[in-house]
C-alpha cells in the first residue's frame, strides 16, 4: 500500500457507504506534473506563464461567450422588427420559444457533460460553436411556430456545453484565487452583448431596402460570425496545459504545477461511479441547484423579453433597442468589478453574491410596486436587475474552485445547469400574454426568484464555513509534507470530501 493510500481516510462529511478514491486513474496531466516534481518555480516565471495563458485562453472564451449570449437572445432583438408577424406567432407562442430553447439545453446536459469529460474539450467546443452558427443562419427559413420552435430547441442543444465547458476550463488553467477575475472577464460579455445587440438592433432598424425582412438580418449576422469563430476555437484553443503547443515543455510543467495547488487535479477522463453517487449526496449540489433555479426565473426579463418590457413602459421601437445599453453597461461593470474584488480579497465571493442579489431584490420590488405611468422609474428598476449576473457567475466559481474529483466536478456542474434550465423554462411562462403590458405575475416571480437565491447563498456560506473550521480543528498545524500530500491527492482525482487537506473558498 502506498503512502498516499495510507493517508486517505473518509471525511466525516462524506457518506460512509462510499469508498474513498484510490490511486488508480491518474490525472491526464499527471506525467507532466511528476516529470519535474520538486523543481523550484520562480514567482516571476509563474507570472510569465500566467500572462501567456491569459493572452491565449481568455480572448477566445470572451468571444465565444459573447456570441452564445447574442445568439440565444437573438429573439429579443428580432422581436422588435416583426419576428412575431414573420413567423406567424400568436398568444403564448413567443413565450414558449424562450422556454423551448432551455428544453434543448436541459436534455443535452447529461450527454454533453459526459462528452466534455471524454473528448478533447477545446475541439468539442469548437465544433459545437460552428454547428450552432449554422442553426442560427437557418432561422429566417422558419415561417411558423413549429419550425422556429424546432430551430430553438436545436440551438439550445448545441449551446448547452458552453457554460459547463467553460467552468471546467477555468479549473484546468487557473488557481482558485485567479478564477473569479478570469471567469468574469468572459462572463461580463453578457453586458457587452446587451450593448452590442442594442446598437446592432438600432442599426438594423435603419435598414429600409433589400429583399429580406429586418428581423432576419439578426440571425444571419450572428450565425455567420459564430461559424467563423468556431473555426478559430478549433485552431487556437488548447485542450490541456500539458499538451499546449503555445507553451514550452518547462512552461507546461509550470502551468500544471500552478493548477495542482488547487488540490483538484487538472482533468481526468475516467468516469467514476462513486463520485457520481457522492455528488448526489453532497448538500452543496442541491444548494447550488436551488440557487440556479431561483437565479434564472428572472433571467428572461433581461434576455428574451427586454425589448417587450421596455416597450410596455411606453418607449418607441428604436427606444427599446438603445435603452437596453445602460443595463448592459451596468451588467458589464458589476461583473468585472465583482471579479476584481473577489480575486484580490480572499473569501469575498459569497459576500459579493449577497450584495448583488440585494440590489436585484430592490429592482424587482420597484417593478412590482411602482405605478405603470412611472416609466423612467420602472426602467431604472429593470436596469438594477442586471446585477443578477454577478451572483450567478460567482456560483459557477463554487463549482470550479470548491468541487474536486473530475467526475464530481462535471456532475455537479451538470446538476447546477439543470437548475439553470428549469429556471429559464419557468421564467418565460410568467410573462402572460393576457397581462400585457403590465406583466405583474412576471415581476412577482422575479422578486421571489431573487429571494430564494439569496437564502441559498447564505446557507451555502454557512455550510462551507463550518466544514472549513472543523477541518482546521482536526488538522492542527499543517506541515509542508501534508500540504504536498493534499496536492498529490488532487492529482489522483480525490474529491473535496475525501481529501481532508482541501479547504473551501468562501
Amino acid at each position: 500500500m502506498s503512502e498516499l493510500d495510507k493517508k486517505i481516510q473518509p471525511d466525516p462529511y462524506a457518506t460512509e457507504s462510499i469508498s474513498p478514491a484510490t490511486t488508480a486513474d491518474l490525472d491526464d496531466s499527471y506525467q507532466a506534473f511528476k516529470s519535474h516534481e520538486g523543481e523550484p518555480i520562480d514567482p516571476a516565471e509563474a507570472k510569465r506563464v500566467l500572462r501567456k495563458i491569459d493572452v491565449r485562453i481568455v480572448p477566445i472564451l470572451f468571444v465565444v461567450y459573447l456570441l452564445q449570449y447574442l445568439d440565444k437572445n437573438s429573439l429579443n432583438f428580432a422581436s422588435a422588427y416583426g419576428l412575431k408577424d414573420g413567423t406567424h406567432l400568436h398568444g403564448q407562442q413567443y413565450s414558449w420559444l424562450g422556454s423551448i430553447f432551455y428544453f434543448g439545453y436541459l436534455w443535452a446536459q447529461f450527454p454533453g457533460g459526459w462528452l466534455l469529460q471524454k473528448l478533447p474539450i477545446a475541439k468539442f467546443l469548437g465544433v459545437t460553436t460552428i454547428v450552432w452558427g449554422i442553426i442560427l443562419i437557418t432561422t429566417p427559413a422558419c415561417t411558423n411556430f413549429a419550425g422556429i420552435a424546432t430551430n430553438r430547441f436545436l440551438l439550445g442543444t448545441f449551446e448547452a456545453v458552453v457554460n459547463p465547458g467553460f467552468v471546467l476550463i477555468m479549473g484546468m488553467w487557473y488557481t482558485s484565487a485567479e478564477q473569479p477575475l478570469r471567469l468574469e472577464a468572459w462572463y461580463c460579455t453578457n453586458g457587452i452583448a446587451t450593448m452590442v445587440g442594442g446598437l446592432l438592433g438600432y442599426a438594423i432598424g435603419h435598414i429600409t431596402s433589400g429583399s429580406l425582412e429586418r428581423w432576419m438580418y439578426v440571425f444571419i449576422i450572428f450565425g455567420s460570425v459564430s461559424i467563423v469563430w468556431g473555426i478559430v476555437v478549433l485552431i487556437f484553443l488548447p485542450d490541456l496545459p500539458s499538451t499546449a503547443k503555445f507553451l514550452t515543455e518547462r512552461e507546461r510543467y509550470v502551468a500544471v504545477e500552478r493548477v495542482a495547488s488547487n488540490r483538484q487535479g487538472v482533468k481526468n477522463s475516467h468516469f467514476k461511479r462513486y463520485q457520481l453517487i457522492q455528488t448526489l449526496q453532497d448538500p452543496k449540489t442541491w444548494i447550488l441547484f436551488i440557487m440556479a433555479v431561483g437565479a434564472q426565473v428572472p433571467n428572461s426579463a433581461i434576455t428574451s423579453f427586454t425589448s417587450i418590457i421596455v416597450k410596455s413602459f411606453g418607449f418607441d421601437t428604436l427606444g427599446t433597442q438603445y435603452l437596453q445599453i445602460p443595463g448592459g453597461f451596468i451588467q458589464f461593470a458589476a461583473l468585472l468589478g465583482g471579479g476584481f474584488i473577489c480575486s484580490h480579497f480572499p473569501n469575498s465571493r459569497c459576500i459579493a453574491m449577497i450584495t448583488a442579489n440585494c440590489i436585484c431584490i430592490l429592482g424587482a420590488a420597484l417593478l412590482v410596486g411602482l405605478p405603470d405611468d412611472n416609466k423612467w422609474g420602472r426602467l431604472v428598476a429593470l436596469w438594477l436587475c442586471y446585477f443578477q449576473g454577478l451572483g450567478f457567475s460567482m456560483s459557477l466559481t463554487m463549482v470550479s474552485s470548491n468541487v474536486a474529483g473530475y467526475t464530481k466536478k462535471q456532475c455537479t456542474g451538470t446538476i447546477l445547469f439543470v437548475g439553470y434550465c428549469v429556471g429559464n423554462i419557468i421564467g418565460p411562462q410568467t410573462f402572460k400574454d393576457s397581462e400585457a403590458p403590465g406583466y405583474h405575475s412576471a415581476y412577482i416571480a422575479m422578486l421571489v426568484g431573487y429571494m430564494v437565491k439569496l437564502a441559498m447563498v447564505v446557507v451555502l456560506y454557512i455550510y462551507m464555513f463550518m466544514v472549513n473550521k472543523k477541518r482546521d480543528r482536526e488538522a492542527g498545524v499543517v506541515s509542508a509534507e501534508e500540504e504536498r500530500l493534499a496536492i498529490e491527492q488532487g492529482m489522483h482525482d480525490q474529491t473535496e470530501l475525501d481529501n481532508k487537506g482541501f479547504r473551501y473558498t468562501l
